[in-house]
């Protein structure tokens, strides 16, 4: 059922929850994992000889304080899917997923896409992605009936290597640290989140014991969508949730065997509470989300931390313009973040204290690959790479 922003509705599926988001144009949200900083030339951004960058002019732009633009420029796929999965290799390779067993990737920087999806897996939902590579990568198909498939071939096959069991379970993200080390999360079995585990990179994977995890509160849960709710960075990972009484953010400093939950200032009620979450490194890290049923109010959405997530404080004024379900730090830019929603997107420049508007268009996740190339990806088939030029 669709209200007046456009959203599809969302739902409900046993201990969790999962968004359905429909509009006519979107984009996309942001990883979060950073390798070594790049180069603003690394990243696609060209300077002309006489001083100054050039940037195509497509799509929205908007003028960050200092002295940067930002705006999307679109790399139509050819299709009309939902794309909530995201995952940037690079400037030129990219993988995207989502709704109808869909999965995507170039590896000419959007010039053109392949269709790779798994055979007989068009009724799954892989609404979250993780690629190491043109040849490897991740996909998670969300909810009580999750699956987990790996390719090492760019796509061409597909190996179901993990499929859940448990009436309870319900499977929200994944997130890799690197090549080998992964965890994945469901909302709560017995009073608890469950993690899993694999060291293989995606070949096997287990059930993560549950002792070192603090019991959830009433009714909390976490959010389904483009799988950034859930990252990781070395032996650190974090996760959000919401839903109930407090939107928190769990850390786990030991792989995810032992875990802390520190409660957020971010709102949550039924409709609320944190949705992505992206650290530039094991102290710094930004959490956004927002109201559902009031997708353009900027009501208590963005937090940051600077202990690695024991602590967190709301964003500065004016804060992102709207639920957000999408942030990532810039490689290129250390002081730079983004956040995007159905909306629009948002910029800050000083380190997540102030943002500002840079594109009303609607997008679900972002993500940044290793080369410092930014990428975004929405409804309907939508994918855009992030241009940044000094004014």
């Amino acid at each position: 059922m669709y209200d007046q922003q456009g959203l599809r509705g969302w739902s409900r599926s046993r201990a969790s929850v999962h968004i359905i988001v429909g509009l006519a144009a979107a984009f996309a949200m942001v990883g979060c994992v950073l390798p070594p900083r790049p180069t603003l030339a690394a990243a696609g951004i060209r300077q002309h000889p006489g001083g100054g960058v050039v940037v195509p002019q497509s799509g929205g732009a908007g003028q960050g304080e200092s002295g940067l633009s930002f705006r999307w420029d679109l790399k139509p796929t050819g299709i009309d899917t939902d794309l909530p999965g995201l995952a940037a290799v690079s400037r030129m390779v990219v993988w995207a997923s989502g709704s109808g067993g869909t999965v995507l990737r170039t590896v000419d920087g959007g010039k053109s896409w392949q269709n790779v999806s798994p055979i007989g897996a068009a009724d799954q939902q892989f609404w979250d992605i993780e690629a190491f590579d043109s040849n490897n990568a991740v996909i998670l198909a969300k909810g009580p009936d999750a699956r987990i498939y790996r390719t090492q071939d760019g796509g061409a096959s597909w190996t179901l290597t993990f499929q859940n069991t448990d009436k309870h379970a319900a499977y929200d993200a994944i997130s890799f640290s690197d090549r080998d080390h992964g965890l994945g999360l469901s909302d709560p079995v017995g009073g608890k989140f469950r993690i899993i585990s694999t060291s293989d990179g995606g070949r096997t994977w287990q059930i993560v014991p549950t002792a070192g995890m603090p019991p959830a509160l009433p009714h909390e849960f976490g959010f389904a969508f483009g799988g950034t709710e859930l990252v990781t960075l070395g032996n650190n990972a974090w996760f959000g949730t919401g839903i109930g009484r407090e939107a928190r953010v769990f850390h786990s400093a030991d792989g995810g065997i032992t875990w802390s939950a520190a409660t957020t200032p971010i709102r949550t009620d039924n409709n609320s509470g944190i949705f992505s979450l992206a650290f530039r490194d094991s102290s710094t890290g930004l959490a956004v989300g927002g109201d559902l049923s009031a997708l353009g109010a900027a009501v208590d959405a963005a937090a940051l931390t600077s202990d690695g997530g024991t602590s967190w404080t709301l964003a500065g004024n004016p804060a992102p313009a709207g639920w957000r379900s999408g942030s990532a730090w810039v490689p290129s830019l250390r002081q730079t973040a983004i956040a995007v929603g159905t909306t629009g997107s948002d910029v800050s420049t000083d380190g997540g204290q102030t943002w500002r508007s840079f594109d009303t268009g609607s997008f679900y996740h972002v993500d940044c690959g290793r080369d410092g190339s930014c990428w975004a990806s929405g409804a309907h088939g939508m994918v855009a790479r992030l241009l940044v030029s000094q004014i």
